[in-house]
C-alpha cells in the first residue's frame, strides 16, 4: 500500500509523470508529406528518442541529424545521432550545429524540415555568432550556471550570442516548410525559450540581453559585449518572412505530467493538489516555502486535507556560492528537510525528468521525516552542506538519492510532497 511505503509511492508518481512525456508522442503530430525532400534536425536531451519515434512513424524518405547529451543517444536507422556536452557546450555540439545549418540551407518551398526540440537544446545546439568563439560561449554558459539566473534570462542572453538560436535556424530553413515538434521543459511552455527557440520568432532584444548581464553582474568575455552592442546582431522577430511557412507543435508539457501523477495518487486514495507547473525561484527557498505548505496540510488540513500529495513542476535555480556537488532538485530537498524539521508523516521527492539533476548521476532525491536525524547520525551537518551547495553528498550519505539513468525525455522538474 502507498501509505505503508511512502518512498515507493512517490517513485510511482514520478514514473507516471515521465511516462506521460514519452517522446513517441511525436507520432501524433506528423506533418503533411513533402513534395520534395524531408530533412529532420533536432537538439535536446529527448531529441534522439524523438527522432527514433519520428522515423518509425514516417513512411516516406527522410534524412537528417540530431544532437543529444552524452549518454542519451537512441539508435536510429535513417537519422544520424550525435552526442555532445551539456550544460557547458563542447566542440561536438558546435560541429553538429554547423552541420545542421548546412543540411537545411539551400532547400526550396517544396522541401520540408522537421525540427525536434527539447530541453537542453540551448547548450547542445551551440554555434558562436560572428566574432565569437566556442570558448566565449563556454565561458558564458559556465558563468550563467553559477549566477542564479532563471532559464528565461539565460536564454535571452544565449540567443543573442548564437548563430543558430533565437529564430536563426528558421531563417536558414526558409523558404522550405518548417515543422517543429517540441517537448517543453520551461515554465509557461514558451516556444521562444524551449532550446532557446531556434525555429520561432524571438521577442527579446539586445537591450534585454544587456539587462541580464547587468542584473546578474556577469563577467563575460570582451567579445560578447561588442556583440550585444551591434544592432546587426538582433534576432529575427515576429512577422519576419522567415516564419511564413513555419508550424510549431507541443508534443509534451509539464502540466500533463503533473496530471498523470495526480491520476495515480487519486487511484491510491491520496488527494492530489497541483500547485502549478511553472514554479521558479532559488531552489532552497522554494524548498522552504513547500515545507511551510506541507506543515499547513499536516497541522490544519489546509489548503487540502491529508492524506494528500502536493505536486509541482517548473525550474528552480541555484546561486552557487560553495564548492559542493548537487543539482537544483537535491538542493530544493535539503532546503525542504531543514525547514520541515522532521515534520511527521511528510515525505518529498524532487527529480529532473530527464534523469540528471544538474551534472550528477542522480535524477534527484527523497526527503523523509528522519532525514536530518540520519544525516547527523552519519556525521553530517545539514546546514553546512546546504551552505556549500553539497546536497548530493547529503543524500548520498543516507542512501536517498534517486537514480533513474537517462529517461530520454525532459519536461523539467517534478516535485511531490506527501503528507499523511
Amino acid at each position: 500500500m502507498p501509505l505503508a511505503d511512502p518512498r515507493a509511492f512517490l517513485r510511482r508518481l514520478a514514473e507516471a509523470a515521465i511516462a506521460r512525456a514519452a517522446p513517441d508522442r511525436v507520432a501524433d503530430h506528423l506533418p503533411p508529406k513533402a513534395v520534395g525532400r524531408t530533412v529532420v534536425v533536432g537538439a535536446g536531451k529527448a531529441s534522439a528518442a524523438m527522432a527514433s519515434a519520428f522515423e518509425a512513424a514516417w513512411p516516406h524518405p527522410l534524412a537528417g541529424l540530431v544532437v543529444t547529451r552524452y549518454g542519451h543517444a537512441v539508435p536510429c536507422r535513417r537519422i544520424e545521432v550525435v552526442e555532445a556536452a551539456h550544460p557547458v557546450p563542447d566542440a561536438a555540439g558546435a560541429d553538429a550545429a554547423r552541420r545542421i545549418l548546412d543540411l537545411v540551407s539551400g532547400l526550396g518551398p517544396d522541401d520540408l524540415v522537421v525540427a525536434l526540440m527539447s530541453g537542453g537544446g540551448s547548450a547542445l545546439l551551440t554555434l558562436p555568432a560572428p566574432g565569437l568563439t566556442l570558448a566565449d560561449l563556454q565561458a558564458v554558459n559556465a558563468t550563467l550556471l553559477r549566477s542564479g539566473a532563471d532559464i528565461g534570462a539565460m536564454n535571452t542572453l544565449r540567443k543573442h550570442l548564437s548563430a543558430i538560436s533565437g529564430g536563426r535556424l528558421a531563417a536558414a530553413v526558409h523558404p522550405a516548410r518548417l515543422w517543429t515538434l517540441a517537448i517543453s521543459d520551461v515554465p509557461g511552455d514558451d516556444p521562444a525559450v524551449i532550446a532557446s527557440g531556434p525555429t520561432v520568432p524571438d521577442p527579446t532584444t539586445l537591450a534585454d540581453a544587456r539587462a541580464v548581464v547587468v542584473r546578474y553582474n556577469l563577467a563575460l568575455p570582451p567579445a560578447t559585449a561588442a556583440r550585444l552592442d551591434d544592432p546587426a546582431a538582433e534576432t529575427p522577430k515576429p512577422g519576419d518572412p522567415a516564419f511564413a511557412n513555419a508550424t510549431f507543435r507541443l508534443v509534451a508539457r509539464p502540466l500533463e505530467s503533473l496530471m498523470a501523477a495526480a491520476e495515480v495518487a487519486r487511484a491510491a486514495g491520496i488527494t492530489p493538489l497541483i500547485l502549478g507547473d511553472a514554479l521558479t525561484g532559488e531552489a532552497r527557498e522554494v524548498g522552504t516555502m513547500m515545507a511551510g505548505i506541507a506543515r499547513a496540510v499536516a497541522e490544519h488540513d489546509l489548503p487540502v486535507a491529508k492524506p494528500a500529495v502536493l505536486l509541482s513542476g517548473g525550474e528552480t535555480h541555484v546561486t552557487v556560492r560553495g564548492s559542493g556537488r548537487g543539482g537544483r532538485n537535491s538542493e530544493f530537498l535539503l532546503g525542504f528537510a531543514l525547514a520541515a524539521a522532521g515534520l511527521p508523516g511528510t515525505f518529498a521527492l524532487a527529480i529532473d525528468t530527464d534523469g540528471i539533476d544538474g551534472s550528477e548521476d542522480n535524477a534527484g532525491a527523497i526527503a523523509a521525516p528522519d532525514t536530518l536525524a540520519r544525516l547527523v547520525a552519519a556525521g553530517c551537518d545539514p546546514a553546512a552542506l546546504l551552505a556549500d551547495n553539497d546536497a548530493y553528498s547529503a543524500f548520498a550519505a543516507i542512501g536517498d538519492l534517486v537514480v533513474t539513468g537517462p529517461t530520454h525525455t525532459n519536461v523539467n522538474d517534478f516535485r511531490a510532497v506527501l503528507v499523511m
